[in-house]
């Protein structure tokens, strides 16, 4: 099995966090996003989104790390608490999957990474968004009020969304004040699976480090976003 991947990619680090959780030895391919390897027509042939990351298993490839992770634990973990099978527990974790895909991470993604890594700006609208998303992710903590997002115990969940809010602490955004729920359940799963938090730390770092010093992406030619040019000497 082989993840093509990124370091630092909240995606990829939700798909590399359920694989050492259920223990599925793998090979991190690396894909250096800024040679613009995802956009070559080798990439394409596996994923024509041409977005990572992407799981080569044993020739079938999936992409779409939301999808990634449930055919990880339903062909390799079908009993796994990881994901539920009882219905309703279940459509609670595919729920807060498909609200951080559809709702949190979008928001996150425009305030925190799309500034780092190309010509935009912070704006006053993007950081309302932002707070609207949070929000609701407070709410339904608050409703379930349970430890995890999707219900007692860690699931896939989880995952995707400590890898989204990580990019706000990347940043020094902080959540306490107002959102005290996101806050202790983000610093709850820290606490209880240090070697889990371990891979989305290493990812954090290298946004914060980002954030100082944007990285240079004048070679790629983005089929979408505005490449920043270089600061005049």
């Amino acid at each position: 099995m082989k993840l093509y991947a990124v370091s630092d990619g909240p995606p990829s680090l939700a798909v590399r966090m359920a694989l050492e959780a259920l223990n599925i030895p793998y090979e991190h391919v690396s894909v250096d996003y800024g040679k613009a390897e995802h956009l070559t027509e080798e990439y394409e042939k596996m994923n024509p989104q041409k977005e990572i990351p992407v799981l080569d298993d044993d020739g079938f490839f999936l992409s779409e790390s939301n999808a990634i992770l449930q055919y990880l634990c339903e062909k390799y973990a079908p009993t796994s608490d990881l994901y539920p099978n009882d219905p309703k527990d279940r459509a609670l974790v595919n729920h807060r999957l498909c609200f951080n895909l559809a709702f949190l991470y979008p928001q996150i993604s425009a305030y925190v990474m799309a500034p780092i890594f190309f010509d935009y700006e912070r704006t006053a609208i993007g950081l309302k968004k932002l707070h609207l998303a949070l929000a609701a992710f407070e709410t339904y903590l608050q409703r379930t009020g349970t430890r995890y997002a999707a219900g007692s115990g860690l699931t896939i969940a989880d995952f995707p969304l400590v890898t989204s809010v990580m990019c706000l602490e990347a940043i020094g955004f902080g959540l306490g004040e107002r959102y005290p729920k996101v806050q202790a359940w983000y610093d709850g799963f820290k606490q209880a699976h240090p070697s889990l938090w371990a891979i989305a730390a290493k990812g954090m770092e290298e946004i914060a480090e980002f954030e100082k010093n944007p990285p240079d992406l004048t070679g790629m030619v983005h089929p979408i976003h505005p490449i920043r040019k270089p600061a005049a000497k």
